[in-house]
């Protein structure tokens, strides 16, 4: 099993002395003000939550946009600062945007534009020329800073998601010598999907100047292809998932993601949690309910409002649920800023209260709703709670609320519900799978995972643990790290 102690050796011996650099668009660590106290804070957030075991692991430095109020106050001349902050293993580099930059590069282009073309569920992305030029902005931005860190010398590159689709050929164009791997953490969409941006064929040429392009899933990788084939003058090998263009060579592989099983495993485990979980059935009176949950950050795509109305279903289908089924909806509000995001929000509102009035009277409410982020203890204490764990995506990269929630069940009980249209699904064959476009469908899956038997939900729990716990982070860390270091440097041509 690939650890941290020998992931850090692999890197060790892979990089040989060459810089690690990822790039992110969120920090890792915030720096806060709290009453003239600076204190820090880790973001609830799949990808830099995943991505930071690696670096603490490997070693290198991390550069992404500073958003907290103290974040500069903390960092040097060089806007650098170690962490983790109690046991320092890595640098972060923060770089610091204007507001203007932020909301055209951030909200606009990255969240109102690629955000919904790539996951295709029915919110129409929007682009702004305006927003097209706060994005390549903030990309040579990032350019320049990494550039600067680099000083000309060799080093790996390791680009994440969205945000920096135009990062590798910037890169590339400023210094040959440099290895870029990017992993595109949200879906790729098929050509007809992709041609409603403006700016496809540039999208295009950016990821093309990585030496690694990677993705969750083959068939993501695969819409890539077909979107290169069809936009571009390139030469593709499919049979090994090469891009051969301007001299330079781009392979396009899949990587599952993985969580950090043993460390989710053992916090689960924590007494803290055991207190939690019993603070919460008592104040909430959930001692003898039937529980479901929902942990999601707030977002059309996560498929928040089908489950909502399967709830609803249930209820209205089977009776003698009433007084005994409560279904806890968490996660932060996130990029309220976004006209479509403060719709969900206000939607989500609206049924829940739907529900609770339809069904509910003054000793029980069906459907309990956490808008603030509940914090580690909570969150876990609600995986260890759950009779059964509601995914319901219409549409993910991988999902890593799914792994973690399989990795927190070292007891073996509770049932998994699980959207097809996630990456996870393809690993977690024995989660109870459901289409959350079909309600009814729907319904009767959540009745089957809460009345399966014990001996059923262990031999399901069992089978995905073993998955889980074979596909770490590190493992996931470990073949990236060992494809990017088979590559030796391509100068791209400029044209």
């Amino acid at each position: 099993m690939w650890t941290s102690e020998t992931l850090s050796n692999l890197a060790s011996e892979k990089f040989e002395g060459t810089p690690l650099i990822v790039v992110s668009n969120r920090e890792p660590y915030v720096h806060a003000n709290d009453n003239g106290v600076v204190d820090w804070s880790q973001p609830a957030s799949g990808v830099t939550a995943g991505l930071d075991p690696i670096l603490q692991a490997c070693g290198g430095t991390w550069i992404a946009q500073g958003v907290g109020e103290a974040d500069f106050e903390v960092a040097d001349s060089q806007n650098k600062v170690a962490v983790p902050p109690t046991d320092p293993r890595y640098t972060l580099k923060r770089v610091r945007l204007s507001e203007s930059d932020r909301e055209g590069f951030y909200d606009g282009m990255s969240n109102n534009g690629l955000w919904p073309l790539c996951h295709v569920a029915y919110t129409s992305p929007i682009f702004k020329e305006s927003d097209w030029e706060s994005y390549k902005k903030v990309n040579r931005i990032f350019a320049d800073a990494i550039l600067e860190e680099i000083k000309g010398k060799p080093a790996f590159v390791f680009i994440q998601d969205y945000h920096f689709a135009l990062l590798a050929r910037y890169l590339k164009l400023g210094n040959p010598s440099i290895i870029t791997a990017q992993f595109w953490h949200i879906p790729w969409p098929d050509p007809e999907v992709l041609a409603r941006c403006p700016w496809q064929e540039e999208i295009l040429e950016g990821l093309l100047g990585n030496d690694l392009l990677a993705f969750h899933t083959t068939y993501y990788g695969t819409n890539f292809l077909n979107s290169v084939e069809r936009n571009t003058e390139s030469r593709i090998d499919y049979d090994y998932r090469h891009v051969f263009k301007g001299g330079h060579r781009t392979s396009v592989r899949a990587f599952p993601m993985g969580v950090d099983f043993e460390s989710i495993n053992e916090q689960a485990k924590q007494k803290e949690v055991g207190n939690e979980v019993l603070r919460l059935k008592e104040e909430m009176g959930l001692a003898d309910k039937f529980i479901g949950v929902g942990l999601d950050r707030l977002d059309y795509t996560k498929g928040v409002l089908e489950r909502l109305n399967a709830i609803d279903r249930l209820l209205e289908l089977n009776p003698e649920y009433k007084d005994r089924l409560v279904f806890l909806q968490l996660g932060a509000a996130s990029r309220m800023q976004v006209d479509s995001y403060r719709d969900i929000n206000h939607e989500i509102n609206r049924l829940i209260e739907r529900i609770n009035i339809k069904y509910g009277n003054d000793g029980w409410v069906p459907v309990i709703r956490f808008s603030e982020d509940p914090g580690p203890t909570m969150r876990m204490a609600t995986r260890m709670m759950a009779d059964f764990y509601v995914v319901s995506s219409l549409h993910d990269g991988m999902n890593l609320v799914a792994k973690e929630f399989v990795a927190s069940r070292h007891d073996e009980g509770g049932s998994l519900i699980l959207s097809p249209f996630t990456g996870a699904a393809d690993e977690l064959r024995e989660a109870f799978v459901v289409n959350p476009y079909a309600t009814d469908e729907f319904t009767r899956t959540i009745d089957s995972a809460i009345k399966a038997s014990p001996q059923e939900k262990r031999r399901r729990m069992i089978s995905m643990r073993s998955v889980v716990r074979d596909n770490t982070i590190y493992k996931w860390a470990a073949d990236l790290i060992t494809a990017m270091t088979e590559f030796e440097s391509q100068p791209i041509r400029v044209g």
